[in-house]
């Protein structure tokens, strides 16, 4: 299986979901169990099930709370900010084993749930490297990353910046500060410290 984005940002046909959950089903090809990786909130609130979960390190990408959320975490008027996997660095997480007979139900919810808006998203096919008692074991799993292209995504901004946004920026699942302190959360409990996630936090009003 290739290492590659699903789809090239920018290229309009591609950023349809549907297109995108179609390549996404062809490349896994139904021969068997599927990995997500999960680095966000699909760590403490997966919706789907699964047969195995393992800590996992994926190499070349980053958390980075750098995506724009103007439904889920944030208003249009007050956008709110989610987690993305921007190129660069590493990155310690979750990753899930779908088992093969439930695939092909579960896919379409997680479509639904993490490419609603247009596919802002680009699913790429990433090996991970999971830990399995004292081994250590690589598999390709699927993860969501973002684009520095993408027009979701926020760029760099000041630490007042991200003050105003964990004041102020509330959307239909809650607040952007109650997700980043979700993750953060169960990050730690899981042994996974993030020293940039837990500066961000300091910003945040008690």
């Amino acid at each position: 299986m290739a290492y590659a984005a699903i789809s090239a940002p920018g290229h309009a046909p591609s950023r349809n979901p549907a297109r995108m959950l179609e390549a996404v089903t062809r490349k896994w090809g139904g021969q068997g169990d599927l990995w997500i990786f999960a680095y966000a909130s699909l760590i403490w609130r997966p919706e789907f099930e699964f047969s195995e979960e393992r800590f996992a390190t994926i190499h070349g990408y980053h958390r980075a709370l750098k995506m724009w959320s103007h439904v889920n975490r944030g208003t249009p008027e007050r956008p709110g900010l989610v987690f993305g996997l921007l190129p660069g660095g590493s990155c310690k997480g979750v990753a899930f084993r779908l088992p093969q007979a439930h695939v092909a139900a579960i896919l379409p919810q997680l479509w639904a749930r993490e490419m609603p808006n247009g596919g802002v998203y680009d699913p790429r096919w990433l090996r991970c490297r999971t830990a399995l008692g004292d081994q250590k074991i690589d598999v390709i799993a699927l993860a969501f990353t973002l684009s520095k292209r993408s027009p979701s995504h926020a760029g760099v901004l000041s630490e007042d910046s991200y003050r105003q946004i964990f004041s102020n920026s509330r959307g239909r699942y809650g607040t952007t500060r109650d997700y980043v302190q979700l993750t953060y959360d169960k990050l730690r409990s899981l042994g996974i410290h993030d020293r940039m996630l837990g500066k961000l936090l300091r910003l945040a009003p008690a």
